[in-house]
């Protein structure tokens, strides 16, 4: 859950590096949430809540997407290959689930390093 916080506490910021367990952890409590939150909608008969959850998570979403790929020394930009129906999916999924560079890049210094 730390992670999940992290991310909601770093709302909009697009610079920098995430570590692959902070992207996928905060995916994982997302999909988690998400899911309750569409029984519960499913059993009030209303999409409202799930809907009201998917618009307060995207600009986080995004930003994580972001700085996940800043890890693996990308552009931000590459989020725009998710246009490309399923071969941008799959290609986002790779480059999130990518070992990022050790080593600084343009981007900052390595997450891993920064945190120990």
């Amino acid at each position: 859950m730390d992670w999940y916080l992290a991310v909601l506490k770093n709302y909009a910021g697009f610079s920098g590096r995430a570590r692959r367990k902070e992207f996928w952890m905060f995916t994982l409590i997302s999909f988690v949430i998400s899911a309750l939150l569409t029984g519960i909608g499913t059993a009030l008969d209303t999409n409202l809540l799930s809907g009201i959850y998917s618009l307060a998570i995207l600009i986080p979403s995004l930003a994580v997407l972001v700085r996940r790929l800043h890890d693996t020394g990308r552009s931000g930009w590459w989020v725009l290959i998710a246009l490309i129906p399923i071969i941008g999916a799959i290609t986002l999924i790779v480059f999130a689930a990518t070992e990022g560079d050790q080593a600084p890049n343009a981007h900052g210094v390595n997450p891993k390093l920064a945190t120990a």
